[in-house]
């Protein structure tokens, strides 16, 4: 089971949206991910090997040297993008 962070700067409103949105894609296709929700405070501390955000905090978090894979959304509302970004993740 991965274990994935979804986080955005204030951790409210978008990066909930992108939550929910990641949740119903894991559950409909029965991909073993875990996910929790913070702000880019809790980045440091997770222990998990996935961060999932919007692409441009993804493009800032990439010069940070972070041992998780992480994975920058678009458009926060497509199923079809964070499908393909997880299931290219779950292969890779």
């Amino acid at each position: 089971m991965h274990k994935a962070l979804v986080a955005c700067r204030a951790g409210v409103g978008s990066s909930l949206m992108l939550k929910i949105k990641t949740e119903q894609v894991i559950k409909e296709n029965g991909f073993p991910i875990q996910v929790e929700h913070s702000s880019l405070d809790a980045v440091s501390g997770f222990d998990g090997d996935l961060l999932i955000t919007l692409a441009d905090v993804a493009k800032e978090l990439e010069t940070q040297g972070l041992k998780q894979t992480i994975i920058g959304i678009n458009n926060i509302v497509d199923k079809v993008e964070i499908e393909s970004k997880l299931s290219h993740f779950l292969t890779s």
